[in-house]
């Protein structure tokens, strides 16, 4: 597996088959090293039940290895075709309203239906003896894209009865679990696991518990749903990587326990719709960075899925021009595409494909822009994956280590707060980014925790944002930390059961464990509590502390505590604005000896074994000297244009 590579997605089923060899030697000829194919090919590779048709498949990928080009198959599991539609009719989801969602697109499977997982294990089984040990499979790739197009929650038969199975298994009986859901409450209680329901059919609120019962069932359904696969794979194709294409802002599931069954995570990279459709930002800011993305989302994704299987990663789909799926589609600035390319390998990615060789001049994706235009004259993305080849071959770059700081990341979190946010801006996932983005303003490298088993001790600053509920071994590990751990806002608020803790909140251990969340108020964007003494004000949630004066660090104007702290432990009680949570990383980071700097909006840094990859979102050209960045250069120089990357040793 080589160090650095680009990749490309691409389809030969939809060019004829005079084309795919003048493909092939195009790719090469760019720097291509990876293909992705397959995967959603189904109807092609079996167009009626049993009838196989891999022997195109086969001509396909011995076209692209006798280029020297490696494959990534696909499963085609996320496009089931029509006949078998037809065949078993309640293997589609059923969306929250109760209506079918039905065939005509893809992803229309439900991830509970039995039926359905033993036609996905027969036709992956069929693919992999076929070509498991084709010496141009690389590596596979496990469906596509799970949870996308809201996915993840089916509210149909299959799941009902998935769920009550799963939890007859976890209660043993309907008493345990009346107790644990609390259905006291609203004479809720069951008499027999048949009784219950899907959480989407109460007239209003549903049980907290219940509800955050179905996102574990579900979760764990599309985490075996890919074992599955993953499975059958590696039993049939040995020494292959089995690889699944995760996407951006997908909390549906939890890709530390999916990740487990893959030997590499990837995820799809598209900056400039990211930015437009869901990034927290004022529309200044947007604006400024509409063709170049949000300088800090990318490297936050790259960190994290890093995180969900043991350090291996590539990103499978990477943005090379507009696409057609956002609220709007601009050209990426000239150099971007480069940028990003360069800024997955400073974190670490082994492989950048990008999505996709040819646009498409028919279907839903024909506005999406690939490496070639439709009529197969090169885009403007072409050169500059073509131009990163290029530089890749001439440089010897090493693999990143460990980073100086952790962030705590538990997908569970972002299942509770969904259900019961208190507030309508409270929302987990924007909360850990605004934490990463300060410390990427203060030019810090960032690796991701897995909160339920993943062991903080080696970082010398930690974060701990909005916990749900605190892991058996957590609170201890934070505890016993070298350095210092900040946690909060709202960590440990709730047990597993959510249920407020019998104690009251955030249940900390000594020196902290007198601690208490009193009370908290969810903040209307009009209104914000200023610090005493400091730059900045809690917004959106803010939390009354009962606590020593002694562990006192920090006050609100209005005389409340905001930030407590003995020994490795700090308790933040409030949701820090970007000035707060910028002053108050940046000290902490300088208590426990770490450097730092005040990096400009455009202007980002990943340190990576010993050398430091900087990258210039901004639209303006910047001086690094007078930013703290200098050293000798292995690419780019001091003056860093808009779309510019530098490399410095040191």
């Amino acid at each position: 597996m080589p160090v650095r590579a680009l990749g490309v997605c691409y389809y030969p089923e939809h060019w004829p088959e005079e084309m795919w060899a003048e493909d092939a030697r195009r790719m090469a000829e760019t720097g291509i090293g990876f293909v992705r194919i397959g995967e959603f090919a189904w109807s092609r590779l079996e167009p009626r039940r049993g009838a196989y048709t891999f022997d195109w498949l086969e001509r396909a990928i011995e076209t692209l290895g006798r280029a020297g080009l490696k494959v990534v198959l696909g499963t085609p599991t996320a496009t089931p075709p029509k006949w078998l539609v037809d065949e078993m009719p309640d293997m589609l989801p059923v969306g929250e309203d109760g209506r079918v969602r039905g065939f005509g697109s893809r992803r229309h499977y439900d991830f509970s239906h039995e039926g359905y997982r033993a036609e996905c294990a027969r036709i992956v089984e069929a693919l992999a003896r076929r070509f498991g040990e084709h010496p141009s499979v690389a590596a596979w790739q496990t469906d596509n894209e799970y949870a996308c197009h809201l996915t993840a929650l089916s509210y149909s038969e299959a799941a009902l009865k998935g769920f009550r199975d799963w939890l007859g298994r976890k209660y043993q009986s309907p008493d345990a679990l009346n107790r644990a859901w609390g259905n006291v409450f609203w004479s809720m209680e069951y008499a027999s696991f048949e009784e219950i329901e899907l959480p989407n059919v109460a007239l209003t609120e549903p049980a907290p518990a219940h509800v955050m019962d179905f996102r574990r069932y579900s979760s764990e359904a599309i985490v075996s749903f890919n074992r599955l696969q993953a499975d059958i794979i590696h039993r049939f194709s040995p020494e292959r990587d089995v690889i699944h294409n995760f996407m951006g802002r997908t909390l549906s599931f939890d890709h530390f326990d999916l990740g487990a069954d893959l030997d590499v995570s990837s995820w799809d990279s598209y900056p400039l719709g990211f930015l437009d459709q869901w990034a927290h930002r004022e529309p200044g800011f947007k604006a400024a960075f509409a063709r170049a993305g949000d300088p800090d989302l990318q490297a936050l994704h790259h960190d994290l899925y890093r995180a969900t299987s043991n350090g291996r990663w590539w990103i499978m789909e990477q943005q090379p021009g507009p696409v057609n799926w956002a609220p709007h589609n601009p050209v990426p600035r000239d150099g971007m595409v480069r940028l990003w390319t360069w800024e997955a390998f400073a974190h670490g990615a082994e492989v950048v494909s990008y999505f996709r060789w040819r646009q498409a001049p028919f279907a839903q994706e024909q506005m999406h822009a690939g490496l070639l235009r439709p009529d197969s004259q090169p885009a403007p993305g072409h050169a500059e994956a073509a131009a990163v080849a290029r530089e890749i071959a001439g440089l010897d770059l090493p693999m990143p280590g460990r980073a100086d700081v952790a962030i705590l990341f538990d997908y569970p979190s972002a299942w509770a707060w969904t259900t019961q946010p208190q507030g309508k801006e409270f929302d987990y996932f924007r909360l850990v980014v605004e934490c990463y983005n300060a410390l990427r303003r203060l030019g810090l490298s960032v690796d991701f925790l897995d909160a339920k088993s993943a062991d903080p001790s080696p970082y010398r600053l930690v974060l701990a944002p909005g916990l749900f509920a605190w892991p058996e071994h957590l609170r201890a590990a934070l505890a016993g930390l070298g350095g210092i751990a900040l946690v909060g806002p709202r960590s440990g608020s709730r047990t597993p059961d959510f249920a407020i803790p019998a104690a009251l909140p955030p249940e900390l251990p000594a020196p902290l464990d007198a601690l208490k969340v009193t009370r908290v108020e969810t903040l209307p964007p009009n209104l914000t509590v200023p610090m005493d003494g400091r730059p900045g004000a809690f917004r959106i949630w803010r939390e009354m502390l009962e606590v020593e004066d002694a562990h006192v660090l920090l006050r609100s104007r209005d005389g409340e505590p905001t930030l407590a702290g003995a020994g490795s432990l700090r308790y933040l009680a409030g949701w820090p604005d970007e000035a707060l949570a910028f002053d108050l990383l940046k000290s902490l980071a300088e208590e426990v000896g770490l450097a730092t700097l005040d990096l400009p909006p455009g202007l980002r840094l990943r340190r990576a074994g010993g050398l430091a990859y900087v990258f210039n979102y901004g639209g303006e050209t910047v001086r690094l000297s007078e930013h703290g960045l200098t050293g000798r250069f292995r690419l780019g120089g001091d003056d860093l244009a808009p779309s510019g990357v530098a490399i410095l040793e040191g």
